[in-house]
């Protein structure tokens, strides 16, 4: 899935000549906290963000308890000076996984997206991102999520996948993910019931065992793998 796809297209944005006050009143009003900086062309130029500005107003002035002549002096303070110039940024053809990965790295809440020539053309957020995953995984739709522990080889997706459709059961997603124990994997089919009882045991007399999906973590994962 492609990020033109889940990103924001309606974007707030600001100019680097503009008050840093009408940046926090404008994230006020939209209840957001990333506003892309452009120039007249539209082109990204930078982002400021609702921690720039916590970082040079006072907390009460930024809570809204203006002290007398405070205003004038905070007027004076412009996007430019407190915006993060070039911000790192994704285009419309990036994936939502490279979108994920990328906030993950940076540690931002949000990246704007732009076309080939450097013109905003939206932003995308971890909201973004996350409603994107549950359309994408199925987790929408009431079900239940089973975690299977098989052996890494060809074919055991298959075997699970076939003994689940010949009961009758639809799939919202599977997923497969690495296991702490080596030569192992954890498969995580979401299944469209709550009546699971049965294929459950089926699964069990298969050789497979069945892990709670509330006690698998990552941070059990093995660290150089």
């Amino acid at each position: 899935m492609f990020v033109s796809r889940s990103m924001t297209q309606k974007v707030i944005s600001i100019g680097p000549e503009a008050s840093a006050i009408k940046a926090k009143n404008l994230m006020s009003e939209h209840h957001i906290r990333h506003i892309p900086v452009v120039d007249p062309e539209k082109r990204l130029i930078g982002v400021i963000t609702d921690r720039d500005l916590r970082s040079v107003f006072p907390a009460p002035f930024y809570k809204g308890e203006e002290e007398s002549g405070a205003v004038d002096e905070f007027k004076k303070l412009k996007i430019k000076d407190v915006m993060t110039r070039d911000p790192v940024s994704l285009t419309p053809y990036d994936t939502i996984q490279d979108a994920l990965l990328l906030i993950q790295k940076m540690r931002v809440g949000a990246l704007p997206v732009v076309d080939k020539d450097g013109k905003l053309t939206g932003i995308i957020s971890v909201r973004d991102l996350l409603r994107a995953f549950i359309n994408v995984l199925g987790i929408g739709t009431p079900g239940t999520l089973l975690c299977i522990l098989v052996e890494e080889k060809v074919g055991q997706l298959k075997k699970i996948v076939d003994a689940i459709t010949e009961e009758n059961i639809s799939f919202g997603s599977i997923l497969v993910a690495r296991y702490w124990d080596k030569d192992k994997r954890a498969v995580f089919p979401y299944l469209l019931t709550q009546n699971v009882s049965k294929i459950k045991k089926k699964l069990e007399n298969m050789g497979y065992t069945l892990l709670n999906p509330m006690d698998w973590y990552m941070d059990q994962l093995p660290k150089n793998d």
